[in-house]
């Protein structure tokens, strides 16, 4: 008897099982926030995962401008279903005091993921949106506004560290990552194909 109910947990474990909102309205909202390493990559394996069924990606990276990174360059192959574009400068944002090309970039991201939602992509991810938000370099108001939007066949996935109460709130999924150990406290640079 005990082992047919270990059976059952561990099958029901196995299955997964969407639960719906009671008033679902739009596409679901994944986040992936804190300050361990993986939130993008997170995002990017899902984007992978959509990819290789056939369906359309869009990835809209903010504060990052840089395309000599994996992401980036894939999108040759990967195309037409992998979409890649950059809001940000090559140089890191200053987080305390952004630079107002920092702010207009930030505006035009959020801009090209509302058009970007017209297209009705299986996934849509804002690379570190949530940062972006906390530091000021859009509105929480104006996120939600988009996220308000969302088709029902779309998945929207929020990254970014620092993320803000009313966007965990809103989201369907939220993971937090944190950090134990990581090389490069120890003296190691990001390796190329691994942290960029």
């Amino acid at each position: 008897m005990l082992g047919g109910a270990l059976q059952e947990c561990a099958h029901s474990r196995m299955t997964p099982k969407v639960r719906v909102r009671k008033e679902k309205h739009g596409g679901f909202i994944h986040l992936y926030t804190g300050g361990g390493e993986g939130k993008s990559v997170t995002a990017f394996g899902r984007a992978l995962r959509a990819v290789g069924h056939g369906y359309k990606t869009i990835i809209i990276q903010f504060m990052k401008g840089r395309k000599n990174i994996g992401e980036y360059k894939i999108m040759k192959r990967l195309s037409p279903e992998y979409e890649i574009h950059q809001f940000g400068r090559k140089e890191f944002v200053d987080l305390k005091n952004p630079d107002p090309i920092d702010i207009e970039l930030a505006h035009k991201g959020l801009a090209f993921a509302k058009k970007a939602l017209k297209k009705k992509p299986k996934l849509l991810v804002l690379d570190e949106i949530n940062l972006a938000t906390a530091i000021g370099l859009v509105k929480v108001e104006d996120v939600l506004d988009l996220l308000r939007n969302i088709p029902s066949s779309t998945v929207v996935i929020l990254t970014g560290r620092n993320a803000p109460k009313e966007l965990i709130d809103r989201a369907d999924l939220v993971s937090e990552t944190h950090e134990i150990k990581h090389p490069m406290k120890s003296g190691v640079m990001a390796r190329k194909g691994i942290e960029y």
